[in-house]
């Protein structure tokens, strides 16, 4: 008897089955979009070439003929790339998991409801992706024309994540933030530009894919490729190092989120003294480059008689650090007189309205006189974290922090100016959101201060994550950014979202290294979301344009 061989019209039958469930093809997309992201440490730069590949299976799925000639592909264009859109962030954001579990106090099945039930939830802007790009290319009887539109539908809905659900986590440019090419258009566009050239580059490797004859089929996927792999390497493009003026003094405070840090008598004050120690060092030894990636240490030649810094900082963390009480007053005061630089250190502050006390996440500036001159409070709160929507339906997520839930947000954006400098703070969660973070350039910071509490994340993806999205904020508004925080990553990132400085993650320690002041204003930083706003304008028309077509209604119009 004949050994059967697969054939070529097995194969081919075989790929027909495959298209005919594109729900497939979007568990693949969804896999290869975590590979650009952290999934635990650092992300290796090979990784992040994934970010020009893993749109490319969702597209072949949705928008072959054997899935536009079905009746029912604008659902199945949905729902497959609904299940992409909620695997990645099931997967980007298991974090949210195990900060629940172990820090919020939760039962396992609440905290895991959590992200399924916010991998749902954002899912529908991946849903809502499969749609329009099924209906573009029905309406407009070819795929080519839905691949164009792409990039457009793509930042729109990015744009709509940070208005709407105010959730823009891990947008598809933050993958590239090593890419000196493309972070280029980030003084301009912000990281949707980034975002714009990738879904692109997706795209067009798709089209490559969907071609009808072999001959153009091999052209246009040569072209994509080469385009990825020659934009791929921007890594290579680095600008030259930016000037450097002052010290900047970044204390780690390595505090337990899960234990008991409500200090009294003398435990307060031996926290004080421990933390005020390392404040005073303005030169030591640091780690250059990424932590646990690329690092490698540095031992500066320190001067003999130490310069003053010119800022010193304390971050947001769940020290019981109050902005009235007297003794972190007299502490930071002292410390400012001594060092002759001013404070900023991370508070909670309570601000009594009548019988009522509004509790706030602050950051308080400390002069070089001593006297506290200002308090910004966190605008941009954590839902569910910092304060509970809809508290009433949600009474279960009461115990999720220790000393969180209530909180009151602030009202008004601060710039700190001590000696002719400017510094603008923002706290933690605040760093994602870009369009904001620009204001306090906007209003005159000559460089930006981030104070965050990184230990609710645990050892998960979230710190390296969080990294890079204030990398980002970093090269959007051409200004140095020190970023301090209670866990690690503490570092300081320059004007191109390099990372010159850095310490040792879960240690008590401080980061003494130089940075830059700058006065310029980017066409971001004056002008905000501009280009992904075209694009929702560009892709509402796409779809005005598309719904006024005329379709035959008794021949598909994609059958031959």
């Amino acid at each position: 008897m004949q050994e059967a061989h697969p054939t070529r019209d097995g194969r081919l039958t075989a790929m027909a089955k495959l298209l005919q469930r594109p729900w497939l093809l979007g568990i693949v997309s969804a896999a290869l979009l975590l590979l650009p992201f952290s999934i635990i440490g650092p992300v290796p730069f090979w990784r992040t070439f994934f970010a020009w590949l893993a749109f490319v299976p969702l597209f072949y799925g949705l928008l072959s003929r054997e899935n536009l000639s079905r009746p029912r592909s604008l659902l199945r264009g949905a729902f497959a790339a609904y299940l992409m859109g909620f695997l990645w962030f099931a997967g980007n954001c298991y974090w949210i998991y195990q900060t629940m579990l172990y820090f919020g106090g939760l039962p396992p099945y609440i905290s895991a409801g959590i992200l399924v039930a916010y991998s749902l939830v954002l899912g529908l802007y991946f849903a809502a992706f499969g749609l329009l790009l099924t209906a573009t290319a029905r309406a407009f009887r070819s795929p080519h024309y839905a691949l164009m539109a792409a990039p457009f539908f793509w930042v729109a809905l990015e744009l709509l994540s940070a208005r709407l659900t105010k959730v823009p986590w891990d947008l598809l440019g933050y993958s590239q933030i090593d890419n000196f090419l493309l972070t280029r258009l980030a003084p301009f566009t912000g990281v949707y530009g980034l975002t714009f050239v990738l879904m692109a580059g997706n795209a067009l490797i798709a089209w490559g894919l969907l071609a009808s004859s072999l001959k153009r089929r091999i052209a246009i996927l040569i072209s994509g490729l080469m385009a990825a792999l020659v934009l791929q390497n921007g890594d290579h493009f680095a600008p030259p190092a930016a000037p450097v003026q002052a010290t900047a003094v970044l204390l780690q405070q390595n505090l337990n989120v899960n234990q008991d840090n409500s200090w009294h008598g003398a435990e307060y004050q031996e926290h004080l003294a421990q933390f005020v120690k390392p404040s005073t060092r303005t030169c030591g030894p640091y780690l250059a480059g990424m932590p646990e990636l690329n690092d490698y240490p540095v031992t500066p030649n320190c001067p003999v008689v130490p310069v003053a810094p010119g800022v010193i900082i304390w971050p947001e963390s769940p020290a019981p650090f109050y902005d009235k009480d007297p003794r972190l007053r007299a502490a930071l005061g002292s410390m400012a007189l001594s060092m002759h630089a001013p404070v900023i250190a991370g508070t909670t502050s309570l601000d009594q309205n009548g019988l009522h006390a509004d509790m706030y996440n602050s950051a308080l500036f400390v002069g070089l006189d001593g006297t506290v001159e200002a308090r910004y409070d966190k605008i941009h709160l954590v839902p569910w974290g910092e304060y509970i929507p809809y508290k009433r339906f949600f009474s279960f997520a009461k115990n999720l922090t220790q000393a969180a839930g209530d909180m009151t947000h602030g009202w008004r954006r601060i710039v700190f100016s001590s000696d002719g400098h400017t510094f603008g703070v923002f706290i933690c969660y605040e760093e994602i959101f870009g369009d904001e973070i620009r204001l306090f350039v906007k209003q005159g910071a000559q460089v930006l201060v981030n104070i965050s509490n990184d230990g609710w994340y645990g050892d998960t993806c979230a710190p390296w994550q969080t990294l890079n999205m204030s990398r980002m904020r970093a090269v959007e508004n051409r200004r140095w950014l020190l970023r301090d925080t209670n866990t690690g990553v503490t570092t300081i990132i320059d004007p191109y979202g390099r990372l010159t400085a850095s310490i040792p993650r879960h240690a008590l320690t401080a980061l003494a290294a130089k940075y830059g002041y700058r006065s310029d204003l980017t066409f971001y930083t004056l002008h905000g979301d501009v280009f992904a706003t075209l694009c929702g304008i560009i892709s509402i028309g796409i779809i005005a344009v598309a719904a006024g077509s005329r379709v035959p209604r008794r021949r598909n119009p994609l059958s031959r």
